[in-house]
This record gives C-alpha cells, sequence and structure tokens, in this order.
C-alpha cells in the first residue's frame, strides 16, 4: 500500500503538465472574456433585457462618452426644443472635468448613466481597474446628481467578468442598445444616421448616439444632432413616447 500510495503522489509527467497549465489560462480567459460576446447582435437578440428591449409603446434614447461643454449644450437645447428627455452615459473622466454640464443634464430633467472612467476595452484592462474606475464614475454621478445612477454601458458595449461584477457591486444594471447611429465616423452625417436606425427604429428600442467627438472622429457629433429632430418626429409619427431609460420597462 505504501508503494501505491507513493505512486499515486508522484508529479505528473512533465509534458502533461505543460499542457494542464495552458489549458487552465485558457479556462480563465474564456471565463474573463465571454460576456464580450454580447456585442454582437445575434448574441444581443437572445438577450432582451441586456440589450434595452423595453415597453413597446417607448423608445429609450440614449447618448454616450459626454459630458461634452462644447457639443453636450446643443443636445440639450434641442432635446428641449423637441420637449423629449434622455439618457446620458458619462465617462467619469468628463464629468470630474465638466460637472456643471452634469449637473444641467440632471437640471433638465434628464437621467445620469455611467459609460466607465475612461474609454477603455475592458479586455484590455488590468485587473482591478475597471472595478476601480466603475466605482469611482458611479460614486461621482451620484455626487453631481444627487442620486444614485441605474445603468451601466461598457465602453464599445464589450462587457468582462470583471465588469459584470463591478457593475453589480456599485448598483448598476448593465445595458447595450438594440439599435445605433454609426454616427462616430468622420463619413457619418444625419442621413447616414437616420439610414442606419431605421431598420431598427422600433418600439421597445434603445437608441445609442453620441453627444461628443471625445472619442470619435472630430465633428462627428453633428451628424448625431441633426438627424436627432427626425429620429423623434419618426418615433412620434408611429405613436411612440421617446424618453430615458427609467421610463423604458426593461424588465
Amino acid at each position: 500500500m505504501a508503494m501505491t500510495r507513493a505512486s499515486s503522489a508522484r508529479p505528473a509527467p512533465q509534458g502533461r503538465g505543460r499542457a494542464v497549465v495552458p489549458a487552465a489560462v485558457a479556462g480563465l480567459a474564456l471565463l474573463h472574456a465571454g460576456p464580450a460576446a454580447t456585442w454582437l447582435p445575434v448574441v444581443r437578440r437572445r438577450l432582451p433585457a441586456l440589450a434595452g428591449l423595453g415597453s413597446p409603446g417607448h423608445v429609450a434614447l440614449t447618448f454616450d462618452d459626454g459630458p461634452d461643454p462644447v457639443s453636450t449644450p446643443r443636445f440639450l437645447d434641442e432635446l428641449r426644443r423637441l420637449e423629449c428627455l434622455a439618457t446620458f452615459f458619462v465617462l467619469g473622466e468628463m464629468l470630474q472635468r465638466h460637472p456643471e454640464v452634469g449637473r444641467r443634464i440632471v437640471a433638465e430633467g434628464h437621467e445620469l448613466a455611467v459609460h466607465g472612467w475612461r474609454h477603455v476595452n475592458a479586455l484590455l484592462a488590468r485587473p482591478g481597474r475597471v472595478t476601480r474606475e466603475v466605482r469611482g464614475a458611479a460614486e461621482l454621478a451620484h455626487a453631481v446628481s444627487g442620486a444614485r445612477p441605474a445603468w451601466y454601458r461598457p465602453p464599445y458595449g464589450v462587457l468582462s467578468a470583471e465588469t459584470l461584477c463591478a457593475a453589480r457591486a456599485a448598483g448598476l444594471r448593465p445595458v447595450l442598445w438594440t439599435v445605433w447611429g454609426r454616427d462616430w465616423t468622420s463619413a457619418a452625417s444625419p442621413a447616414s444616421v437616420m439610414a442606419a436606425l431605421a431598420p431598427g427604429l422600433r418600439g421597445g428600442a434603445t437608441v445609442l448616439l453620441h453627444d461628443t467627438d471625445h472619442t470619435s472622429a472630430p465633428g462627428s457629433w453633428r451628424a448625431a444632432l441633426g438627424a436627432l429632430p427626425e429620429v423623434v418626429a419618426r418615433c412620434r409619427a408611429m405613436g411612440l413616447r421617446v424618453g430615458p431609460l427609467r421610463d423604458h420597462g426593461v424588465t
């Protein structure tokens, strides 16, 4: 028996040990990166709540990457003219620089939500960074708005195991989008934004646009701003209400 126990306790052959380690690393990588598959439309369609699918009589209007002291006020002016509210997914670094714009967003009835601290792909961030930055952005949004933010949209729409845990710890609900305007390129125009949105502009949709060119082509925000009146008008012509995520009925 002693010989049997000794034999079973011997280390595996060196070649086999090398195979086990890469397999374990691959498993951890898959666990970390697996949620990023939700970036793909075909995956999001299978997860309607994460995609932001809401009430069939409502369209959620959302903006990413601000607040920007140059462009965001123009969106706020236009939304006021249209008598329409929206959700602004802000970056912590932008809100820290321009808290007065964040305060105006809230004062005019819009909703502040969290887009992280910097526009960094979660899959490329060092462990712990996303957790710290999501928490910091949520705390800053709370301090600026006076209310705890409810929503989190990761930069690039890329989720990871850490972002999901960080969002939950900060009391945030992850939400992506059902349709976007592709308004971040130098070639974007109001017409191209509407063409990108049109196939998915229906009841229950969550619309993604950008109120700044902070992480986009210079001046690209003008395309989204120019398209905004038609986006709202087309929704209302279909009998749909347009507003923030808090009124969207995401279940």
